[in-house]
């Protein structure tokens, strides 16, 4: 692969039983999990491999597996002869996977930062006070002008993850979210879906959340990028720690600008997509954003041994 890009998934691609094969195959995806265990204080590979799914879909547990699961798969590749990649994106939770492989942040470091994350975004808001929806079919504009309609101080919606055109990701009070997704539906959204989960995120309402992590991020150690890192928050390259940090504060409540996240990939000249973690989410998108980037997933060893011999 001539000009390698990685991307990291986020939120939402966890499931029990998530890397077996690769740890048969790939003996640093346990040394990985270890790692973070030890940082956690819980054996995380237990819960990954053989606990039960309600507990891997609370919040403060899943962002650390995720995480570890992605920097698993990453250092199998690297492990195994793969290209280091000339730059890294990660969708919301994945920024922080992005990071462990640009060296900005040690994995021991950024689980106990995602741990933090987890909880603090699930108490910002109680649940049922804030809910989340998928809109299918319509521009972004179109959604972000209705929302926008819809919002007033005391009650908010908006566009928080711009996947891929024609579809984008809506949040806020419940209340409002519900008008939204009714007035959306009638300006010809092909769907309007639910989402299940328990709160609004990057959307106002996490603001506790933020300085929660500012706080957090105070304590640890943050060292320059080994290649650029792609923001959610505006979509450009940053190429300091100090950038880095500040944008992932502004993260927390700031939509998730996916789509020009994927443009300032293509724009370096990158030929070639690895979404690096588990599920395949951020591959099927990127087929949706531009089809001339091709994107393969690495979760299954086949798939990454697969890749090598392009690499």
């Amino acid at each position: 692969m001539s000009s390698l890009g990685m991307i990291f998934p986020g939120q939402g691609s966890q499931k029990v039983g998530m890397l077996a094969d690769a740890s048969e195959r790939f003996p640093i995806v346990s040394e990985t999990f270890s790692e973070a265990s030890n940082a956690l204080g819980y054996d995380l590979w237990q819960l990954v491999s053989s606990g039960s799914s309600e507990q891997l879909g609370l919040t403060e547990f899943t962002q650390p597996a995720i995480l570890t699961a992605s920097v698993a798969l990453y250092r199998s590749w690297r492990e195994a002869g793969g290209a280091s990649p000339k730059i890294v994106a990660g969708h919301s939770l994945g920024e922080y996977s992005a990071l462990v492989t640009a060296g900005v942040l040690t994995l021991t470091d950024a689980v106990d930062l995602v741990r933090q994350r987890g909880a603090a975004m699930q108490a910002a808001v109680p649940v049922g006070v804030g809910a989340m929806a998928v809109v299918l079919g319509l521009d972004d504009d179109v959604v972000s002008d209705t929302c926008a309609s819809i919002s007033d101080e005391k009650s908010f919606v908006g566009g928080v993850n711009f996947n891929a055109p024609g579809q984008v990701v809506v949040a806020g009070h419940t209340a409002a979210v519900e008008a939204a997704s009714a007035a959306l539906q009638e300006s010809g959204a092909r769907r309007v879906m639910p989402l299940p989960v328990s709160a609004p995120f990057h959307t106002p309402l996490m603001q506790p959340a933020a300085e929660v992590l500012t706080d957090a991020f105070e304590k640890v150690t943050w060292s320059e990028p080994e290649f650029p890192v792609v923001s959610n928050v505006d979509g450009h390259i940053q190429v300091t720690a100090s950038d880095i940090k500040t944008m992932l504060v502004k993260q927390i409540c700031a939509p998730v600008l996916w789509t020009k996240c994927m443009s300032t990939i293509k724009a370096i000249s990158c030929t070639q997509l690895l979404e690096v973690g588990p599920g395949n989410v951020l591959a099927g998108l990127a087929k949706r954003i531009d089809r001339g980037l091709p994107c393969v997933s690495i979760e299954a060893p086949d798939t990454l041994e697969s890749n090598l011999s392009q690499a």
